[in-house]
């Protein structure tokens, strides 16, 4: 299945929201990729194996799943969390883009792709339709995650 969505994340019609700069933004997806924790209430804990400027490779531990993956980043641009068949996981990438489409006008751009191909029968429309919509509130709460901790001010001192 291949989904992809945009999220609004500066307004400027709506005064009710603060808008966030590139920068906070960019530093909110990284700390996702980090601190997952924070982001993702039903994870246990995640382990970092490597890391450096360019990507982290983690542990992500659900229970008793545990989950190997690499987040690799392009600065200010993207991100990308790529998790390589393991077991009973295949291959799968998520891809968050941030555009710019007028100055400070940020989106942020969400694509799936798990490796599967597009023909679906009526149970797997149902499903990917379920995963379409789960996917969609997790990233609105990853943005809203983000907004939190620049009010907070802590993207002040992240990477």
């Amino acid at each position: 299945m291949k989904f992809a969505h945009l999220v609004e994340i500066n307004d400027p019609l709506n005064p009710l929201i603060d808008p966030l700069s590139r920068e906070q933004l960019w530093r909110g997806l990284v700390l996702r990729a980090e601190t997952p924790t924070a982001f993702v209430p039903y994870l246990d804990r995640c382990t970092i194996l490597e890391k450096s400027e360019q990507s982290v490779s983690r542990e992500l531990h659900y229970g008793d799943l545990v989950v190997r993956d690499r987040v690799t980043f392009l600065p200010q641009e993207q991100v990308v969390y790529h998790v390589p068949p393991q077991k009973d996981i295949p291959e799968s990438r998520l891809t968050m883009t941030i555009e710019e489409p007028e100055p400070n006008i940020f989106f942020v751009r969400f694509e799936y792709d798990d490796g599967a191909g597009e023909v679906e029968d009526t149970a797997q429309a149902f499903y990917n339709d379920f995963r379409r919509s789960a996917y969609t509130e997790s990233d609105i709460d990853t943005i809203r995650t983000i907004r939190e901790m620049a009010e907070d001010g802590r993207l002040e001192q992240a990477r």
